[in-house]
């Protein structure tokens, strides 16, 4: 191959034009821990401080490095080129401990790279001549340093270390193929043939010990997870639950292996020396274990949430049993604290904790431990961080999951007709299923836990270039790589903003002269390289499969000024994948001209260039005329790109690429695919990852010294400029996005104000410290900022008040919620471009980002932008995108659905969604950016006259009504019915209601139940319908019927609360109870907490609506069926009529706390009873850590991150990548690009 020069001169240095600084590394964990350090480390003086920390982390080899080299002569190859070695007697003259050390520059890692694939080049005959392969080498190094491409991880972790150091050990149990005879040979060394490749696929039979069976998987993902790589699977071979085994019985089923092969991933995580394993979980939609694969995700959710809301209720419950033990009290003589009968504290804590369903022997083992004379008990409470021992306890927590699906089960869905699972061991029919059922169990699955995924196995497999050879089952974790069983393929990526140039467009020969040697660099890559099998080196070597990619267009499209979600974003984008993979195409076929096609192009010669037409066509703008496929792509149309010159290369490279793919074949099977870019993304400074748009616009850049301080996205000035903003406005625009950092001059909250309020000089500097990263001044003023002594004796706080979790100190010193936000805009800035000075409506579209930027920004990218995007690119890409879908939390379970079904209709190849706070692990953006709301909200009512709050008593309240005259219903009533499935039998509750929403009636009736207990329940639903039309209490049928025993019995599905049930009648009147009078303790899912913590689905999150409206909403909208979304006190649905008819203040203030609920639709209102419940109190140390956890959430999702903190750094800085996460501090990833 010849190659040219673009970037470097010959006989020059490729670093000659680039500046190089000396900096220092340090990444801290949140409690200032140091996780690393390295000093004076030699790196690019353009690459920020957070790519010079991931590289000095993760790339720079920390140890081990030779302080003496020699050369090490070898006779094929140039002396230039030959690798070093230790130097043994060098180093002799040396003290043991100084002869080794670490990578501390740059160019060590640049040349150890860059160097390596030469080499092999070299030897496998890539070169011409020395100087196209010192051109190579040069202009390699040269990208690398300016950041115009990085491959994958693994060779940064692996690549090199033989050739540049002479590093070395023991074999691993790796294979390769020898490129001069084609022989399998078991490699002898660990490194001198690097493991590159990033991302597997592997085959698994279903077997349970034999080679290739299911446990020898686990040893081989082992391998693979322990060198930084990724792998994924199809397990839809192995045998469901209800099939045989040959020596009788039945198998184990497909779910219990899964789960086996989750815990070992988990445990190498653990161990781990570079990331967390990344793997895939797929399984085929006509598998008779679907269903259970489907809801795996979501039900491990539930356990978690069950895990943490009970242990934090054994904790507190059977403390206060043992406090009652232990103290008793005055009046209790010491042997009488033990008996309930006699000590009240005692036996009101164990009707508690009765209430809670703590089971019994645990309140029994409790006093039996007081009685022995401990006085104190401790229960871990667990939460819900991603790697807490709540989720290290259930399964499914170390894979992402997709179902294939075909285009045949998605025309069942869209027909409504039944669909086939199919046993594996005899390809029987297992059973039918309605095609709609699984569908939406896909859709639910997702919306409660992004999971699962979605594949297109029709469409993956009509895109196939190899289909002779088999068909494609599987992809890598990140859904990006799709070929056959047992292959791999190494990545590398393009940063797209080193290619923008400016007024001129896209540098168009810049980009095909980068990605005509990165895909050289690829190829050599797989003939250097080691892999973990046999199987996968041999099938590696006869596909030679590459992944070249790109990273940035949401970066570039927006310092371009065009909007991410429009014509000319979707054509732009389109152009380029089509260049780069057409170009990777020509390359492959010019290598092919010299070095051969890969081994087994002859028999899929059809079936490729078949493929590599398609391409040509969606390139050149064709609707119709596709060979062999079931969905058309989104063609390219030229006419919507601004940059023609672009539109022209995209359209013309395909003509060069299928005339040498003719003439000659391709070397390589596949060429490109678009992976997350995560921590390389981070390397090459790309503002946006792979094909995602931008997460935040506002930046928190870090320092070298520690710290950081907000920065705008660099992409907004150069946008700004574009559009045509002279420099002052667009200084007061981005003033506007960042904010002062001081409240000096600020125009409400300011020094000389705070001076008025007793504040010294020095509690102002040490509040104006705290505001460089703030991003909400009412968290800096705090008594950890000025300390409580000054809080209390200087401004007069309340200490009490002053712990609250809640406590906002500006609003306790006087100021009004509109100063505070002004205050806020001025010191914090507004994070969003969203109001700012100067800007103009139809430019707010330029930036909009995946997620609303900042406390006040609504605008953010649609769900169809997203998929449309990756529609624009599908079409040119050999293999798939890896692309998380982002949804608000507002987004239904028909949303998901219907994404799922745009993005098969757009001809996808797969894709994942991501409703915000899906997780229990990630919290709510709406809830933690709303909650100072909510805190208003309730200080407006607690702030009202007394007849207002009589309305919304704050009191739990327990009325009992008894009548004695029928009322009954209206002849047009409202209610909802209630389908639920309960042991296995289906159960339909049927209400109706008064006009102000009371229970009137109920019907019940039992779907195929005979005819005697059909009729028995609908007789039995009669009587009670009767009887709360006299005013008998519902109250009283819910003490009476709850828990009791008798079959059908067991779980229940279909209802949203009870998950759970003793027999019919507990399950009616557990569902009457929740819906009419609130007693949410009877449900198994209960309603939201109103808190940032929340661990509820959110959907109801903040519809407090009370007042006089409400009337008319409740005479029409069934009160049962609308549940908590009424804002009244749990406890009771309809708040108390008594309260309502109060018309004076007096009267108000005097039945304030006597408020209930009438159940009976009764006029008069007879004697109450009423039972107050007292607010638990809460130590200051539980609220400290409290406050500090929830403060680190609420910064972390204001500065657009997910909320959660790293599990390798400790920093709340991960961002969405792709279908994976990546910690903007460290570079940890999820995923294995």
């Amino acid at each position: 191959m010849q190659v040219t020069r673009l970037f470097t001169k010959p006989n020059e240095s490729p670093y000659s034009s680039i500046k190089f600084r000396t900096v220092s590394s340090e990444i801290k964990d949140p409690d200032g821990s140091v996780v690393f350090s390295l000093s004076d480390m030699e790196v690019p003086a353009e690459w920020s401080q957070v790519a010079c920390d991931v590289l000095a982390q993760k790339y720079f080899r920390k140890a081990g490095v030779p302080k003496r080299l020699k050369k090490f002569e070898e006779n094929d190859v140039p002396s230039w080129l030959w690798r070093s070695a230790p130097d043994d007697e060098g180093l002799a003259d040396l003290p043991t401990d100084e002869q080794t050390k670490g990578e501390n520059s740059a160019k060590q890692v640049f040349d150890r790279l860059a160097g390596t694939w030469t080499y092999w080049g070299w030897k496998g005959g890539y070169f011409d001549s020395e100087e196209d392969a010192r051109a190579y080498m040069d202009e390699m190094r040269y990208m690398l340093a300016s950041q115009f491409g990085a491959p994958n991880s693994p060779q940064w972790f692996n690549t090199g270390l033989y050739w540049a150091y002479g590093i070395d050990g023991p074999a691993q149990g790796h294979s390769f193929v020898d490129y001069k005879t084609g022989q399998l040979i078991k490699s002898r060394s660990a490194y001198e043939r690097p493991q590159p490749h990033a991302c597997f696929i592997q085959g698994i039979e279903d077997d349970l010990v034999n080679d290739g069976g299911i446990m020898d998987l686990w040893v081989r993902e082992a391998r693979l997870f322990k060198y930084g790589s990724g792998t994924g699977t199809n397990f839809s071979s192995l045998r469901s639950s209800e099939e045989g085994l040959s020596g009788g019985g039945r198998s184990s089923g497909l779910m219990s292996f899964l789960k086996i092969g989750d815990r070992a991933a988990g445990a190498i995580k653990s161990g781990g020396t570079t990331r967390r394993a990344a793997k895939m979980v797929i399984v085929d939609i006509d598998h008779p274990d679907i269903e259970q694969f489907i809801a795996w995700k979501s039900l491990e959710e539930q356990k978690v949430a069950a895990l943490v809301a009970g242990s934090k209720l054994l904790s507190k419950h059977l403390n206060a049993v043992m406090k009652a033990c232990v103290d008793g009290g005055d009046e209790v003589e010491d042997e009488d604290r033990f008996e309930p009968t006699k000590n009240p504290a005692l036996k009101k804590a164990i009707l508690d904790s009765r209430k809670a369903m703590i089971p019994e022997n645990c309140v029994q083992r409790v006093m039996q431990f007081a009685r022995q004379g401990y006085t104190e008990i401790e229960f871990p409470e667990y939460n819900t961080d991603w790697d807490s021992e709540a989720y290290l306890t259930v399964s499914g927590q170390n894979s992402n999951n997709s179902v294939r699906v075909s285009d045949d089960f998605l025309e069942k869905v869209l027909a409504d007709g039944e669909w086939d699972l199919i046993r594996r061991t005899d390809g029987k029919l297992a059973k039918k299923v309605r095609a709609r059922d699984l569908w939406e169990q896909i859709g639910q699955s997702a919306w409660a836990s992004a999971d699962p995924g979605l594949q297109f196995d029709t469409t993956i497999n009509d895109w196939h270039t190899c289909s002779e050879s088999g068909r494609i089952n599987g992809s890598n974790p990140c859904s990006e790589y799709m070929f056959l069983d047992d292959t791999a393929c190494n990545l590398a990526s393009l940063n797209l903003m080193a290619f923008a140039n400016g007024e001129n467009g896209f540098n168009v020969a810049s980009f095909e002269h980068a990605v005509r040697l990165w895909t050289i660099t690829l190829e050599i890559s797989v003939m250097m390289a080691q892999f973990p099998s046999d199987i996968i080196a041999k099938l590696s070597y006869e596909f030679r499969t590459l992944g070249l990619g790109f990273a940035n267009i949401g970066g570039y499209l927006m310092a371009d000024g065009i909007p991410y979600d429009s014509e000319d974003g979707r054509a732009i984008c389109g152009a380029i994948s089509s260049l780069m993979t057409g170009c990777a195409y020509a390359t492959s076929a010019e290598m092919a001209a010299e070095m051969g096609a890969f081994p087994n192009f002859d028999e899929n010669r059809e079936p490729m260039l078949r493929v590599v037409r398609n391409h040509r066509r969606a390139a050149q703008g064709a609707k119709t005329g596709y060979e062999g496929l079931s969905i058309s792509p989104v063609p390219l149309i030229a006419e919507d790109n601004p940059d023609t010159l672009l539109a022209r290369a995209a359209h013309d490279i395909w003509d060069r690429a299928l005339e040498l793919g003719e003439a000659h074949g391709y070397r390589n099977a596949q060429v490109s695919v678009v992976a997350p870019t995560g921590t390389i993304g981070l390397v090459m400074d790309c503002d946006t990852t792979g094909i995602e748009p931008d997460f935040a616009l506002v930046k928190f850049k870090k320092l070298a010294g520690g710290g950081y301080f907000k920065i705008i996205n660099r992409m907004v000035p150069t946008a700004l400029d574009g559009l045509g903003y002279p420099e002052a406005q667009i200084e007061d625009i981005i003033s506007y996005a960042i904010g002062h950092g001081t409240l000096k001059d600020s125009p409400t909250i300011n020094h000389d104000v705070l001076r008025e309020l007793k504040f010294t000089d020095g509690a102002i500097d040490a509040i104006e410290n705290s505001l460089g990263d703030a991003f909400d001044v009412r968290y800096v003023f705090n008594k950890w900022t000025l300390g409580e002594e000054f809080c209390v004796d200087t401004l007069g706080l309340d200490t009490e008040a002053l712990n609250g979790v809640t406590f906002d100190m500006l609003a306790a010193l006087g100021f009004t919620a509109d100063e505070i936000e002004n205050a806020n805009n001025f010191v914090c800035g507004a994070m969003t471009l969203e109001g700012a000075p100067h800007i103009r409506d139809e430019h707010l579209s330029v930036f909009d980002c995946a997620n609303p930027c900042g406390r006040i920004g609504k605008r953010y990218l649609s769900v169809e932008s997203h998929i449309r995007m990756m529609a624009a690119s599908q079409p040119f890409i050999s293999g798939a995108i890896s692309k998380t879908v982002n949804m608000p939390n507002s987004a239904t379970v028909e949303e998901c659905n219907e994404a799922y079904m745009l993005s098969w209709r757009l001809g996808l190849k797969a894709n994942a969604l991501y409703r915000d706070g899906s997780k229990l692990s990630q919290p709510l953006s709406s809830s933690v950016l709303e909650s100072d709301d909510l805190v208003e909200d309730v200080q407006s009512i607690t702030e009202a006259p007394a007849a207002v709050k009589a309305k919304v008593i704050a009191e739990r309240v327990v009325e009992r009504i008894i009548i004695g005259q029928r009322q009954r219903p209206p002849d047009r009533r409202k209610g909802y019915t209630q389908k639920a499935i309960v042991g296995g039998h289906k159960v339909y509750l049927r209400t109706g209601e008064y006009e102000d929403g009371k229970l009137s009636e109920i019907f019940i009736d039992m779907h195929k139940e005979g005819a005697a207990f059909r009729s028995l329940m609908n007789n039995f639903a009669i009587a009670i319908s009767i009887a709360l039309q006299y005013g008998v209490p519902l109250e009283e049928y819910v003490d009476s019927f709850t828990f009791t025993r008798f079959e059908p019995s067991g779980p229940v599905t279909g209802n949203d609360s009870i998950k759970m049930a003793t027999s019919i009648l507990d399950y009616i009147f557990r569902e009457l109870a929740v819906s009419y009078l609130g007693r949410n303790d009877l449900a198994h899912v209960v309603p939201e907490d109103l808190a940032p913590d929340s661990i509820g689905t959110g959907e109801d999150e903040g519809l407090f609506t009370a007042g006089p409206a409400m009337d008319a909403v409740k005479s029409v909208a069934s009160q049962g069926y609308v549940r908590g979304n009424f804002f009244v006190i749990k406890g009771a649905k309809d708040q108390g009529n008594a309260a309502m008819a109060l018309d004076t203040e007096a009267e108000a203030e005097a039945q304030a706390t006597v408020v209930g609920t009438s159940t009976g639709g009764a006029a008069q209102v007879p004697q109450t009873e009423t039972a107050l419940q007292e607010a638990p109190a809460v130590s200051s140390d539980v609220i400290e850590a409290t406050d500090n956890r929830l403060g680190q959430v609420r910064e972390a999702k204001m500065r657009g991150y997910e909320g959660d903190s790293c599990g390798e750094c400790g920093n709340f800085t991960l961002v969405r990548n792709g279908t994976c996460l990546k910690c903007q501090t460290c570079g940890s990833t999820t995923g294995c690009s």
